[in-house]
């Protein structure tokens, strides 16, 4: 029997490595990766190693800190992009909090400035975590943890 906690269809999260706390997150189950808003995302040389540079919200963003970030790790992914276009995105690792829990968490980086959500959570990292209930809304906020127990069906039940 695995255990799944209950998430709503949006939500609010903090990301502590990013020192960013209640920011607004949108379940995208249609979604394979996780994504984040961010501007002014480039690669920057740094005594020879190439470092991402960028800058998490948007300046008239509530929780904008105008706090520059430097990764030495990141990777680079090909993205169906929601109007169903492919693109390349860089990607990064990072924490993010929710229900009171630290997760790991892969975002990918884009220019989201024109969304109501500057973070998308895909299936990837809601797989074998997350439940979605659509007709609930801030679970985590409100401290709300409902765990289910999924039980595995066994292979011979599941055609009848």
């Amino acid at each position: 029997m695995k255990k799944r906690i209950l998430i709503g269809r949006y939500d609010e999260a903090d990301f502590p490595e990013l020192q960013l706390e209640n920011i607004e997150v949108k379940i995208d189950s249609g979604a394979f990766t996780s994504s984040f808003h961010c501007h002014n995302i480039e690669l920057i040389d740094v005594n020879g190693e190439k470092k991402l540079h960028c800058n998490f919200l948007d300046p008239d963003h509530a929780q904008y800190h105008n706090k520059e970030f430097i990764f030495d790790r990141f990777s680079k992914k090909r993205i169906r992009s929601s109007n169903g276009q492919m693109e390349e995105r860089y990607c990064v690792e990072t924490q993010i909090r929710l229900f009171n829990q630290n997760f790991p968490i892969e975002l990918t980086l884009s220019e989201r400035g024109q969304m109501k959500f500057p973070v998308l959570l895909g299936r990837k990292f809601l797989s074998r975590r997350f439940v979605v209930d659509s007709s609930k809304t801030k679970l985590s906020e409100k401290n709300e943890v409902w765990s289910l127990t999924l039980k595995k069906e066994k292979s011979e039940n599941r055609h009848k």
